[in-house]
């Protein structure tokens, strides 16, 4: 064997564009549009819970009938609320059944505590304070749930304006305004950040889908680019072996002629079956190019053995093409082996070896490439050529 016959193909690295599943784009769109809207939710909850709630507790704190079960329940809510803060800002929705009891029975608690003189005033904290801990307990959820415990928090407070006779139209205006009042707001933002979230989402997966389109209408275009200029090459040898041929200037006897016709032949026949849909294409190339060697009269064996991986089209060229070549040099028989694992793919070709009076030696070694390589070696009764491909 002939260490200077070894020759490897440098073959250009394909452009692989990273199109990440639109959805998972588009969900991380939704999620940082949505984590804005969660903070905003939180702060507001227990600013106004602190800011404004318990100020507003300790200074009517001698008026409230029952003082100090207001003050619990300003705890209890501040620690349902803390915590459902707490898993919401770590991504994690909070427990909505057990966390939604508690707020109802502080609700209930602080209304039947305050007593009469503090209803409508700023100490009974759960007209405006509570509705946000709702919000932040029940993100992510339906807004029906919210509207429950809305309407479960109104129902509670019409019981306490009933328990302490508070029946005058005055006081159920003031009611009926208070309701809407301390309700609206969280409703406007809990539905606003839905909204949102769903439209940056769609915003993202249109976008997502444009720029998938447009990445392949682009590889299209360079693909039938390339197989214009393929075929124009390939075209035009056949076109000039003919050409020779039927002006006499070359002899169909001659053994370099039926090689140049026969490689000809191969390529475009290889061409031709590259753009077929066959479920591997590099053994469907590789087929067609055994065909056509077979049709010539020359008995070939063709073993695979694995699954090629998916391969770029430029690859399978620098696979196939080789053996195109040599197969129109080979006599009397031909073996053609594919051994395929996922990272690798090595393709070889043994037959007698015809160099020497009317042979073709091999190329001479034209650079260095780790990704597809071609090897020849011969030593005067076998030529065996390889080409090799592994996973960079």
């Amino acid at each position: 064997m002939s260490a200077d016959t070894a020759t490897r193909i440098r073959v250009p690295r394909p452009i692989v564009r990273a199109t990440d599943a639109s959805g998972g784009t588009a969900a991380e769109v939704a999620r940082a549009s949505d984590r804005g809207a969660r903070i905003a939710a939180v702060v507001i909850a227990l600013a106004w819970h602190t800011a404004i709630g318990l100020p507003a507790l300790l200074g009517a704190w001698s008026g409230l009938a029952a003082p100090a079960v207001v003050a619990v329940g300003w705890l209890a809510a501040a620690g349902t609320g803390g915590y459902a803060a707490v898993r919401l800002l770590r991504d994690t929705l909070p427990p909505v059944l057990p966390l939604a009891v508690v707020l109802l029975a502080v609700d209930a608690a602080v209304f039947a505590a305050v007593g009469r003189q503090q209803l409508f005033a700023a100490a009974n904290w759960v007209w405006t304070g509570l509705a946000w801990f709702f919000v932040v307990v029940l993100w992510g959820r339906r807004i029906r749930w919210l509207l429950v415990l809305l309407a479960g928090h109104a129902v509670i407070a019409l019981a306490a304006l009933l328990g302490v006779g508070a029946t005058a139209p005055a006081d159920l205006t003031r009611y009926a305004m208070y309701v809407y009042g301390t309700s609206s707001l969280p409703v406007a933002l809990f539905t606003g950040a839905a909204v949102i979230a769903n439209l940056a989402r769609d915003r993202a997966d249109t976008a997502a889908a444009t720029l998938t389109v447009t990445a392949e209408r682009d590889a299209a275009e360079r693909a039938r680019a390339d197989r214009r200029v393929r075929l124009a090459l390939v075209g035009g040898a056949a076109e000039q072996v003919l050409a020779e041929l039927s002006d006499g200037r070359a002899d169909p006897a001659d053994p370099l002629v039926q090689r140049r016709c026969v490689l000809a032949a191969a390529r475009l026949r290889r061409l031709i079956a590259e753009s077929d849909d066959a479920p591997d294409p590099l053994l469907h190339e590789l087929r067609a190019a055994a065909d056509l060697a077979e049709r010539n009269g020359l008995p070939i064996e063709l073993v695979a053995v694995g699954t090629p991986p998916p391969l770029p089209v430029e690859v399978r060229r620098r696979l196939a093409d080789p053996l195109a070549a040599a197969l129109a040099d080979a006599r009397d028989w031909a073996r053609l082996t594919v051994v395929a694992g996922p990272d690798e793919v090595a393709v070889s070709l043994v037959t007698p070896d015809a160099a020497g009076p009317g042979g073709i030696d091999p190329p001479a070694p034209v650079g260095d490439d780790f990704q597809v390589e071609h090897v020849q070696e011969w030593d005067g009764e076998i030529r065996w050529t390889q080409t090799r491909w592994r996973r960079p």
